[in-house]
């Protein structure tokens, strides 16, 4: 089984930890999932999954406050076991934890912030971890890939999937400049997700609000082959 949160550890590499996000995610299990409330339930599973059920809290947190802005019955929220896949279930575990790293790691790559240095400090890190061969491989082909955010997309297969895609790529940015923000929105749109339920998300990461705009500018893709 791939080792998600030695993986997200090997990411963080940028020194100013508040900048690199991605840093807090495996940290917002011992935070928020084991503050209380209707995720208390949830804290052993954070314990195990790190990364993922945290993310996978965050956006279980936020469609739960999304449920309950809405008019009665207009929509229900996913179960919890939907966000974050039980203990027993190693291959959902393993699959969501990719998905939520590639997501992470199509974010970063948003402003170009992973360039060549970036990534030679990530492959440095990543050697000195105890990862299989397997697992370095995969996330060099994840960092060296040309950004696809239609990839990203694909892999939400559930409305929870989207939601926790959305709230990882978030938290792997500072969602500060134009380009991450462009980013930002047109993965929200590509996913379906009501601006609603994607303001919930940024407050529950603890972000701003995106703010509307009348004519948001595209998203540049970055052509296959080129440069990331």
């Amino acid at each position: 089984m791939f080792n998600i949160d030695q993986i997200v550890k090997a990411l963080q590499t940028d020194k100013n930890t508040q900048r690199t996000a991605m840093t807090g995610a495996a940290g917002l299990a011992a935070g928020m999932l084991l503050s209380g409330g209707g995720l208390g339930k949830l804290a052993g599973n954070a314990v195990k999954l790190g990364a993922v059920a945290a993310v996978g809290g965050l956006a279980y947190n936020a469609w739960q406050n999304y449920q309950n802005n809405q008019q009665a019955g207009a929509t229900t929220a996913p179960a919890q076991d939907a966000f974050i896949p039980p203990a027993s279930d190693t291959q959902g575990q393993e699959e969501l934890g990719k998905t939520l790293v590639r997501a992470m790691i199509a974010a970063a790559k948003a402003d170009g912030r992973i360039d060549a240095e970036e990534k030679e400090a990530i492959f440095g890190k990543l050697e000195t971890m105890n990862l299989s061969s397997e697992e370095k491989a995969w996330v060099f082909d994840e960092l060296s890939s040309p950004l696809d955010i239609n990839a990203v997309v694909a892999r939400a297969d559930t409305p929870a999937h989207a939601s926790e895609i959305y709230a990882a790529s978030l938290v792997a940015i500072t969602a500060e400049t134009a380009a991450e923000r462009a980013y930002l929105d047109a993965l929200a749109t590509k996913l379906k997700l009501d601006p609603a339920l994607v303001s919930e998300i940024h407050k529950a990461a603890g972000e701003k609000a995106p703010q509307p705009s009348p004519a948001p500018a595209p998203f540049a893709y970055t052509p296959s082959g080129s440069n990331v």
